[in-house]
């Protein structure tokens, strides 16, 4: 009888990646998604959770192409996974890619209508839903509106092609607890409609019990769990899911202050020519 295989939208096989001039942050590391998941991406700061969401998104070229697989494509190398709309990733940066001109940040003097009504190939029913869930008034400026009014706009050019996997870095920070929920429904509508993964890296787990199918738990760049929620012992004798990461990060920190401090690196002199204007800002990191 012919083994049938179970499909992946994630699946990342003996990923090695480290910053120049920095230890190893994933040494053989590996991670498997499946399709129709809200997987939570959880763990302290620093343990790799916005490098590793960078390297699903193909910012960072690593290994070879079937290292990092995100729907059956090379996340690097195959670009038209961003350019269909169907690999998209909201982090930290407030910017809109517009042709030749490149990144364009969105505080610059725009209207929130320009923004979005600039985005070429979009359904209107699904424009003006996005614009509707998160209250966007196409009036605002982005020079002058708050930080989650911006946040709101960034959001919505995110969202506004339907994907198929949506990596999600820290984005409902800015939002207030309604519009964080609200688009939390919609995001769960996108996967149970539509089978969307989504890999969302939050310190924030208000009402993620019941939101989430899975979680990766990351700590110095080592998959330590990966499990369904609902398969979670801990969650079962907790109150919430905070409690449950809370352990984890205090165990985490008792471990951490037990470790012997070692030996600063002793400095190296570097090339002259890594100031050079024509360095790749690529080479901030190297791959093995």
């Amino acid at each position: 009888m012919e083994e049938v295989k179970t499909s992946s939208s994630i699946r990342v096989c003996g990923l090695q990646f480290a910053y120049e001039g920095q230890p190893p942050l994933f040494a053989e590391f590996n991670l498997d998604i499946s399709p129709g998941s809200r997987c939570l991406l959880v763990g302290a700061n620093g343990s790799g959770k916005t490098t590793l969401l960078k390297i699903l998104a193909g910012k960072h070229m690593v290994g070879g192409r079937d290292v990092v697989q995100v729907l059956n494509s090379s996340a690097f190398h195959d670009t038209k996974l961003v350019c269909s709309g169907d690999l998209a990733y909201l982090g930290g940066s407030w910017s809109k890619t517009v042709g030749s001109a490149g990144e364009i940040p969105l505080q610059g003097d725009f209207s929130a209508e320009h923004m979005i009504f600039g985005v070429e190939g979009i359904d209107p029913a699904r424009r003006e839903k996005l614009i509707e869930l998160l209250d966007i008034d196409l009036e605002w400026r982005m020079h002058k509106v708050s930080d989650g009014q911006r946040r709101r706009v960034q959001i919505c050019m995110g969202l506004l092609h339907p994907f198929q996997v949506l990596l999600l870095d820290e984005v409902t920070v800015d939002l207030d607890v309604v519009a964080r929920m609200d688009l939390l429904e919609f995001f769960k509508e996108e996967c149970d409609q539509r089978g969307a993964t989504i890999v969302y890296a939050t310190h924030i787990f208000d009402g993620l019990e019941t939101w989430a199918t899975d979680l990766a738990y990351i700590q110095d760049g080592e998959l330590k769990r990966t499990e369904k929620l609902s398969m979670l012992d801990e969650l079962k004798s907790s109150a919430n899911l905070l409690s449950v990461v809370e352990s984890w990060l205090r165990s985490e920190n008792k471990s951490d202050k037990k470790k012997p401090m070692n030996p600063p690196a002793p400095i190296q002199k570097t090339s002259p020519f890594d100031t050079s204007p024509f360095r790749s800002s690529r080479h901030m990191a190297y791959y093995r």
